[in-house]
């Protein structure tokens, strides 16, 4: 995120610049705070559901890209994205309870 730049604008932007692809944000999902999920250093993550349009094509830092259904998706994802991505799946199932 650049200063002075909201949220919303910042993930449409990230978005086109890693992976090539316009995106509608639908709704935020959470934002992630935990001070562990990276081992590296102490980083915040708000997760926008959105729907995209184009072709993905890996850009800027983004060494590789692949779209994968819920089966094939790589294992293991990195830091909490396997936590992100069941919170995700819960809220589309229509439960509640993000933790």
């Amino acid at each position: 995120m650049d200063y002075g730049e909201s949220l919303e604008k910042a993930a449409v932007r990230e978005a086109k610049e890693e992976t090539s692809l316009d995106i509608e944000l639908l709704e935020q999902l959470h934002t992630y705070s935990d001070p562990g999920r990276d081992p590296r250093f102490h980083t915040i993550t708000t997760v926008y559901i959105a729907r995209a349009r184009g072709r993905p094509r890996a850009q800027d830092d983004a060494k590789n890209i692949g779209v994968f259904t819920i089966e094939d998706r790589p294992h293991p994802l990195a830091f909490d994205h396997e936590k992100i991505l069941e919170d995700y799946l819960r809220k589309k199932r229509g439960k509640s309870g993000i933790r």
